[in-house]
């Protein structure tokens, strides 16, 4: 398996632990239980952040620019359903 590929099943695996822990953080009932699962959950992100900072440096995780245009007119369908 290549770099490339495990790197992309890490980032998978890391925002699942993200989105576990960012409902243990909604759904905890004391505030002790509530600081670990946040606390868990930034260690996390910053992981999460530095697997995605790592696979763009490399070119492994391409973004592409929108049109301004395109930006606007989402705008515009959110704004009006106000």
């Amino acid at each position: 398996m290549e770099d490339k590929d495990l790197m992309e099943k890490e980032l998978l695996i890391i925002k699942g632990v993200c989105d576990l822990y960012l409902h243990g953080t909604i759904e905890s009932t004391s505030q002790d239980v509530h600081t670990t699962f946040k606390d868990a959950l930034n260690e996390s992100l910053n992981i999460q952040n530095k697997i995605y900072n790592l696979m763009a440096e490399k070119g492994w995780y391409k973004t592409e620019n929108v049109e301004q245009t395109k930006i606007d007119t989402v705008k515009q369908k959110f704004a009006s359903k106000q």
